[in-house]
This record gives structure tokens, C-alpha cells and sequence, in this order.
């Protein structure tokens, strides 16, 4: 197969007059340019709300979504825009052996599968990206990229990212994050140990960690990142007094290249000049506050010792992570869903040791979720520290592997392994910890990445306005149920998934009030005056029927008068 020419590489080498401009270093692979225009591309998919798979539908304000993750990343950006406090992301590392995305740039799905052939034989759109394809790396790269955009939307300018990757991809994902994210918002490159012992039969080294990435949003609205003491930890500060633990440690330290050298008159009146932690100013201070001590030794000498008191915030993280083994995970899995039922799943305590620092009402997205490692992390510590952490979990409905041991226990794709984790999760807390578990939210409300609920694609529902009234046209899917064209309706005003929605009879028809009523919608086949009129006196801001709910254009032309006399102020839309 011949290769393409570069020719603005050629001109380089060829013609170095010929360049123009001043040179740069940039970051590019085939399709880069593909995968910019698709971050910036808007879907035409909705999510549909899942009641059966669905935990707690009414009250949870948790979301598991399934399907392609990237669909679902465009759906969120007008309701989540700016508000996610952390995200936590373990994709495929691009082993050779991983399924990745084919994402659709310009065609059509159906126009895309039929040219590359990226249909297997059942119709999945994932592909296995062995080394040996010549586009190996530049295919995740474009999968990953347009990703990351749309997740930094998503965060607060407070938030952060952590990404899970080995060495198959570090070295790009690091390079791609720098450009997505900024160099200057590049926090930690963490080396987390993933096994204690074996490797012995390694080609050359055993690999025993992996790296964990972390960038901010905006590095200038973040402070340290502190974490729990561990019990061990804890062990040391074993002095208390009126402020907070401590432990006496010497004030001395050492000589070379400090300038706190100074004398200190001990209680034998011996002069003893050492470098010391602190200035003399400060020494005075401490000692007169009692912060530091002369502890008279069993030979009659003195040592000069200080209270390092406990920080209050935590202990400060540490690149290296050695706690949290990829064993832990599997353990948790196993004892939760039976042996081999998912494998590499990442240790629930690494999870809470990221999530500690994102504070107690946080909102955390995992949109490659797996075996919804994340949402067990969240309701685990809820339950440990009383926090009111919410997540938002994306995975794709993958079929699992032919004759597997999750195939036999009776799970057809991953998502569903997701999702019945989180329930077994969530009846440990309860059954466990009964107390704590009536005040956590252990449920979560399920959707799907589908097609629209409007047959004419081209429009969002914020499209078909008041100005339309008289056109009687039915443009809504046949399947398409009354909670389908409520949260796609949400969606397109940008109002969360998690908000509480309540059903009630008005006069023979059914209304849906949204976050208490800010949000009013009726999609019956026919509604009555006195049902416009009682939506009317509740003052919504927002109300939304369907146009075929209305026979005449009499009919439409009454509700629109019925609210500018009522409810002057309400935003009336016909879907």
C-alpha cells in the first residue's frame, strides 16, 4: 500500500524558503482535524428515561445513561455546562486487545458502516484496534479528543479531571489533555501500584504500576488537595490538647543550606546553636504560646522539641499511590456479582481517595463507567462521612463475551452489570448500615442515548415556538411517551436530569410539574380550557403542550390568550 505524501512536509525539506511563519510545536495525528469539527458537531439523539431499569426513579437524583458515550456528552452540554465538580474516567488504554469507538465525522452512520465496513456481523459499531493497524494510534486519539472537549464544558472552572491510562497511551493522552485542558492547568501524573509481587515471568521488567492523570479546569480556583488520614497515620498525632492533635517533634534540623542557624540558651545554661525549623522571632513566639518544650533526658542534657499539630483539611496527596491495587477491585466485584463476572475494575478505595477532595456535595461524571466502579465509590462514602455526592454514570450497552461466566450468570451486556452493582452497592449500605442508608440517596434514574422523540430532526423542541401555534402539524414519534418529550423538552431548555418531577390530575388530564412547578407540561391528546386555565393560575415560568393536543386553531389561539390573561409572564411552547 503506498503511502500519502505530506506535502507541507516535503516543502519543509525541500524548500525551507518556502515555509512561511514562525515554527511551532504542535501536536498532530490523522484525523485531528476530523475529531476537532466533531466536538463541535450537535447531535440529533435525545435520552429517553428507562423507569424499569431505574432505581428510585422519583426521588434519586443519581443518572446512569447508557449508550454511546459521546452522544451522551453532546446531550449534556446545555443542562450541565460548568456545574460537574470532578470527572473520573478509566478508558480503553489501547492495548491492541481493547474496543474503541469508530466515531461518525461527516456521514451518516448507516453512510459510514457501509463504506469502512466497521459493522461486525451482529451491527456493533466497536472495533477491536490491534497493533497492527497502520491508524493504531491515531484512531483512539480521535475517539478520546472530541471526548475531552466536550467533558471540560462540563466541568466548573473548580473542577477536575482524572484519567486512568498505562503506558500504551500516557505519553499521547498527556500530550492531547495539555492541549484540551492547558499545559499550565496539568496537575499530577500519579503511579498507582496495581499488584504487589508476581511479574516473574515478564518479558523484561515486571510493570507494576500504571498512571492516573489529573488536570484542572483553572489551576488558579484550586488549592491543595488533601485526603483522609489514614488510621495508621492517625497513630503518630497521639497528643491532644485544646486545639488539636500533635506529636513532639525535634525543632532541629539540618545545617547545610539553612539560614535559621542561630544560638538558643537551654535550661542548664548551656548556648546551643543548631539550624533550627524556624526563625528566632518565631522560636520566641512558639515557646511562649507552649507550642514548644525543653524535655529534660535521663543523662541531664535537654532537647529542644516542637508540636507538629494534624492539618484539619487532611493529609496532602502524594504522587505515588501504593494503597489501592487492582486486587481490591476484583475482590469488590467478586464478592458483590460472583468470580469473573467483570474484570479490571478499578479498587472502590482509590475512588474515594479521589472523590474525598471534592467536598461532601459534589457532582461527579464517569462517562466510560464500566462496572460503575464510581457510583459504589460515591454511595460508600455518603454513607462513611454523611456526604450528599451525586454521580452520573455513561457506559455502553457492549455485549458481553460468548460463553463467559457473565454471559451464564444471565447478563447479555455490560450495562446491565452496571446497573445491578450499583443495586447489590446500594442493599449492602441498607443492610449493613440501616441507620445511615434512610438518608442516602441509593437509587439512580436510567435513560438511553436514542433517537429524537421529533420526527423532523433538524429541530430541538425549543424550536417549535408560539409563532407556530396555527400550524397543525404531528411531528412527534409514535412510540414516543408522555416522560420521553418531558425530558427531551428538559434537555433542550437546559434544565438537569436529576430535577424532581411530580405527576397530577388536573380536571381528566395529566400534568408534569417540574422542580415544583417552575415547569408545567401536559402532552395529552386533548386538554381542556379549564386544564389551561388551572396550568395557567400556577404561574410556571415554562409551560409545554402538544400541537396535536389542540383540534382547531381556535383552540390554539384560546391558550394563548389564557396565558397572557392569567400568566402573562409564563414562556408557552407547542411541541
Amino acid at each position: 500500500m503506498r503511502a500519502g505524501i505530506d506535502f507541507d512536509k516535503l516543502k519543509d525539506i525541500l524548500a525551507p524558503a518556502l515555509a512561511e511563519g514562525q515554527e511551532t510545536y504542535e501536536f498532530r495525528w490523522v484525523g485531528k482535524s476530523k475529531a476537532m469539527r466533531e466536538a463541535g458537531q450537535a447531535t440529533t439523539k435525545t435520552l429517553r428515561p428507562d423507569l424499569d431499569e431505574s432505581v428510585d426513579f422519583d426521588q434519586s437524583e443519581n443518572v446512569f445513561i447508557t449508550g454511546d458515550n459521546l452522544e451522551a456528552l453532546k446531550i449534556l452540554q446545555e443542562s450541565y455546562l460548568g456545574v460537574i465538580d470532578m470527572i473520573y474516567i478509566d478508558p480503553p488504554y489501547n492495548t491492541g486487545k481493547d474496543f474503541v469507538y469508530k466515531d461518525n465525522f461527516h456521514k451518516t452512520v448507516a453512510e459510514q458502516d457501509e463504506a469502512e465496513g466497521n459493522l461486525d456481523e451482529e451491527g456493533n459499531r466497536l472495533y477491536k484496534n490491534e497493533k497492527t493497524n497502520p491508524r493504531y494510534h491515531s484512531d483512539w486519539l480521535n475517539m478520546m479528543y472530541p471526548r475531552l472537549v466536550l467533558a471540560r464544558n462540563l466541568l466548573k472552572d473548580s473542577g477536575v479531571i482524572f484519567i486512568s491510562i498505562d503506558d500504551n497511551e500516557q505519553a499521547n493522552l498527556k500530550a492531547i489533555c495539555d492541549e484540551i485542558f492547558g499545559e499550565e492547568n496539568f496537575v499530577c501524573n500519579f503511579a498507582r501500584t496495581t499488584r504487589k509481587g508476581g511479574g516473574s515471568m515478564s518479558k523484561y521488567v515486571s510493570t507494576d504500576h500504571e498512571s492516573l492523570l489529573l488536570y484542572s479546569k483553572n489551576i488558579g480556583k484550586k488549592e491543595r488537595f488533601y485526603t483522609p488520614y489514614s488510621p495508621e497515620y492517625l497513630k503518630r498525632y497521639s497528643y491532644e490538647d485544646h486545639i488539636g492533635r500533635y506529636f513532639w517533634d525535634t525543632f532541629s534540623r539540618n545545617r547545610q543550606g539553612s539560614s535559621n542557624i542561630y544560638s538558643i540558651k537551654f535550661p542548664n545554661g548551656e548556648m546551643v546553636e543548631k539550624a533550627w525549623i524556624y526563625k528566632e522571632d518565631k522560636f520566641k513566639e512558639l515557646l511562649e504560646k507552649g507550642e514548644i518544650r525543653f524535655l529534660e533526658q535521663s543523662n541531664g542534657n535537654y532537647s529542644l522539641q516542637i508540636k507538629q499539630r494534624i492539618s484539619t483539611e487532611g493529609q496532602i496527596m502524594r504522587s505515588e499511590l501504593r494503597d489501592f491495587p487492582n486486587s481490591l477491585g476484583t475482590e469488590r466485584v467478586n464478592s458483590l456479582l460472583g468470580r469473573d463476572i467483570f474484570s479490571y475494575s478499578k479498587p472502590i478505595e482509590l475512588l474515594k481517595y479521589l472523590l474525598f477532595p471534592q467536598g461532601k456535595k459534589s457532582l461527579i461524571l464517569d462517562f466510560f463507567a464500566g462496572s460503575a466502579t464510581t457510583a459504589d465509590a460515591v454511595m460508600q462514602l455518603n454513607a462513611e462521612d454523611g456526604g450528599n455526592r451525586k454521580y452520573i454514570l455513561c457506559t455502553l450497552d457492549e455485549k458481553v463475551a460468548d460463553k463467559s461466566a457473565a454471559q451464564q450468570a444471565g447478563y447479555a451486556t455490560i450495562d446491565q452489570i452496571s446497573r445491578e452493582r450499583i443495586r447489590r452497592a446500594a442493599d449492602k449500605i441498607r443492610k449493613e448500615q440501616p441507620d445511615k442508608a434512610k438518608d442516602l440517596d441509593l437509587g439512580f434514574r436510567a435513560f438511553r442515548v436514542d433517537e429524537s422523540n421529533f420526527r423532523d430532526v433538524s429541530k430541538a423542541p425549543s424550536e417549535f415556538v408560539q409563532g407556530n401555534l396555527l400550524e397543525s402539524v404531528d411531528n412527534i414519534r409514535e412510540d414516543a411517551t408522555a416522560l420521553d418529550l418531558l425530558f427531551q423538552v428538559m434537555l433542550a431548555w437546559g434544565s438537569r436530569l436529576s430535577l424532581k418531577i411530580s405527576e397530577q390530575k388536573l380536571e381528566d388530564n395529566t400534568i408534569y410539574s417540574v422542580d415544583e412547578g417552575s415547569f408545567i407540561a401536559c402532552f395529552d391528546d386533548r386538554i381542556t380550557e379549564e386544564t389551561i386555565r388551572a396550568i395557567a393560575q400556577q404561574k410556571p415560568q415554562r409551560a409545554v403542550f402538544k400541537d396535536t393536543s389542540f383540534t382547531h386553531s381556535a383552540d390554539k389561539i384560546n391558550l394563548t390568550q389564557i396565558f397572557k390573561e392569567v400568566s402573562p409572564e409564563t414562556q408557552v411552547k407547542v411541541v
